[in-house]
């Protein structure tokens, strides 16, 4: 039997607002409003858009031993991550590929973990076991957790007449306690699209509320709701992989473009050696990202194609917004990966030109690192 798809206490505000509702990652989101995802994508890059990403998983880990777990579970080196501060790593199975790719929060008595929805009974049964040899308590708090995403140019300063604290004070990948119209939230610089920007962690029940608020304090700088198809787009501008299309559990770390969270000198953790061995052997296949020489409009699974070979396939792809070409990621030989490579795409028969980029293809973001 099917089980239920779950709704975010925002669901009735995306109805209301003329939400196309579609299945994701076990829940009834929005994947664009009237607006539309292309209206919606130029709001992120030139105001701001308020995006709803509640179905997103967090874990509290707490007691003596809660850094060691983390360490052994995720690949970067979380010893370094100060309080206030949030770093991006991933899990990786003993074969070294990703189980699902992770923000850790550092506060002054627990650290918080964010997953992907889609993977979040898996990733919480995953920490569990290794939790059982640590001295620690792991909490899931995703029912009870709202997540809004205010991201553009213009959000910090629609937030800032909003915040009981200085906004400006919250810096890229940092984070602060305080209240945005009188909610409690953890205000993070955080965000998926390669703008400034916000995610705010509030209680579930106070979500409605606030994305009330932000709306109506954003309404006079072109502020708008924008959906799952908007998120997409804009990511793939910058090149984040998505959990699903580009990471899963049949790439490893270090052929997904994690390498660089990658860290061998912290100690022991789950995957270390199998990544190890594989670094030490040479990796035969990379994650690269693509722009398509003529017009045409790559998807995933679409062949990568060498010399009249077949030599992978692409996981993402999409016609760019904002650059309004056709760009692309997709896993190929290494040989093959460098930039400035030529290959071409079997877009249904027909061969497309494209050359490897590094990523990003969008590099006029407003982000303040």
């Amino acid at each position: 039997m099917t089980e239920a798809l779950k709704r975010t206490a925002l669901y009735e505000k995306h109805v209301a607002a003329g939400g196309k509702i579609v299945p994701f990652a076990g829940f009834e989101m929005p994947v664009q409003y009237a607006t539309g995802i292309t209206a919606e994508h130029k709001a992120v890059r030139e105001t701001a858009g308020l995006f709803d990403v509640s179905h997103m998983g967090e874990f509290m880990v707490r007691g003596p031993q809660a850094l060691d777990l983390i360490q052994y579970v995720s690949v970067n080196d979380a010893a370094k991550i100060e309080v206030g501060q949030a770093q991006y790593s991933a899990m990786c199975l003993e074969s070294g590929c990703v189980i699902d790719d992770l923000l850790i929060y550092r506060f002054a008595d627990r650290y918080m973990l964010v997953v992907n929805a889609s993977n979040l009974g898996k990733d919480l049964a995953w920490i569990q076991k290794h939790a059982a040899r640590f001295d620690v308590t792991v909490e899931d708090v995703s029912d009870a957790t709202g997540l809004l995403a205010l991201q553009g140019p213009a959000a910090r300063e629609i937030l800032k007449p909003l915040a009981d604290l200085d906004i400006d004070a919250v810096k890229y990948y940092r984070f602060a306690e305080g209240h945005i119209a009188g909610v409690p939230a953890v205000i993070s610089g955080t965000g998926y699209t390669g703008e400034d920007g916000f995610e705010l962690y509030v209680a579930a029940k106070d979500s409605p509320a606030l994305w009330d608020s932000i709306l109506a304090a954003g309404a006079d700088r072109g502020l708008i709701p924008a959906g799952l198809g908007a998120r997409d787009s804009l990511r793939l501008e910058m090149g984040y992989a998505l959990y699903g299309n580009d990471l899963d559990e049949s790439h490893t770390s270090l052929e997904s473009g994690l390498g660089w969270v990658t860290k061998f000198d912290k100690g022991d953790f789950v995957g270390r050696d199998a990544l190890a061995a594989q670094k030490e052997a040479g990796v035969l296949r990379r994650l690269v990202g693509m722009r398509l020489e003529g017009k045409g409009f790559p998807r995933p699974g679409y062949d990568v194609v060498s010399e009249g070979e077949t030599v992978g396939k692409l996981t993402s792809g999409t016609v760019s917004p904002s650059l309004g070409i056709g760009i692309a990621m997709g896993y190929v030989p290494t040989e093959s990966a460098k930039p400035d490579t030529r290959l071409q795409v079997d877009l249904r028969g027909r061969l497309l030109d494209v050359v490897v980029q590094r990523p990003p293809f969008y590099t006029s973001g407003s982000i303040k690192r």
